[in-house]
């Protein structure tokens, strides 16, 4: 079975994180899979909106530790060894470095630098690095039942894939330094409120809204959003001054597109816009 199920709808790629017996937790596997898929959605001019959810019960509870402490992984008794032991000995590469620089790194990268909109519709529990790649996303709407869990601190570790930089910019410094260290589970209606997820739905109609949304997402002006997705990640650290040279910049290649000439026809003529993604 796939652990990434993909499918193209309507202009939107369907992403489903895919090993509900896990919690959809990753594997070196499932997390490169996840990014040959991204890679697609980025390459492929039929998809104009992405979203992203997961199978079963969860959104996803990370990183699938038995990997991590699998043959390549820390034994039990390195784990145990005492400081000088361990300072003696010459280490090789870290798994927990290869686990960012090969899997979660890359997805958030290519979320981020998608120039499309990514919807993150989170089912049920989004945990660490699933919690991460979701508040990576451009909109994230969530399940009344959700919840959102930074479960770091719980093993001896810092929340990565992204989540000391998103999180304090979500919802402030206090509050995301407390979410962090002390790894309390966040429920969806807590995160709502907070801002750190856009909209909640009831569970039951949760999977119609969280796609119907997306499928407005695709029919809505891509390369317009694309400058903006843009224009966001560069105003966490322009200046006001760099950030309206910016604006400036992308509002004239977005004044380029057929879809802000489609735009300003369907205004004048009192009609819907057709916009193509062009």
């Amino acid at each position: 079975m796939s652990t990434i199920l993909f499918e193209i709808r309507g202009g939107v790629a369907f992403i489903t994180l895919n090993r509900p017996d896990k919690l959809n937790s990753f594997t070196h596997e499932m997390a490169l899979s996840f990014q040959n898929r991204l890679d697609e959605c980025a390459s492929l001019r039929e998809v104009r909106a992405v979203h992203i959810t997961g199978a079963g019960k969860a959104f996803s509870a990370g990183q699938d530790l038995a990997e991590v402490a699998g043959p390549e992984g820390p034994s039990v008794a390195e784990a145990a060894a005492s400081a000088e032991a361990t300072a003696a000995k010459t280490p090789g590469p870290s798994r927990m470095a290869r686990i960012l620089q090969e899997q979660y790194n890359p997805i958030v990268r290519r979320i981020r630098n998608l120039p499309k909109p990514v919807l993150a519709a989170v089912n049920g529990v989004a945990a660490g690095a699933g919690a991460n790649i979701a508040l990576c996303c451009d909109i994230v709407v969530a399940a009344e039942s959700a919840s959102f869990i930074q479960a770091f601190s719980k093993i001896g570790l810092i929340p990565d894939s992204g989540g000391t930089w998103f999180l304090p910019r979500l919802i402030g410094w206090q509050k995301a330094a407390a979410i962090a260290m002390l790894g309390e589970k966040i429920g969806a209606a807590e995160a709502e409120r907070m801002g750190m997820v856009y909209k909640v739905y009831r569970d039951e109609e949760f999977a119609g809204a969280s796609r119907a949304l997306a499928a407005v997402l695709a029919e809505l002006p891509t390369r317009a959003l694309a400058f903006t997705k843009h224009a966001f990640n560069y105003s966490v650290n322009n200046n006001l001054e760099a950030q309206l040279e910016l604006e400036d910049e992308l509002q004239q290649r977005a004044a380029q597109t057929l879809d802000y000439a489609e735009g300003v026809r369907a205004f004048l003529e009192k009609r819907p816009a057709v916009f193509k993604g062009e």
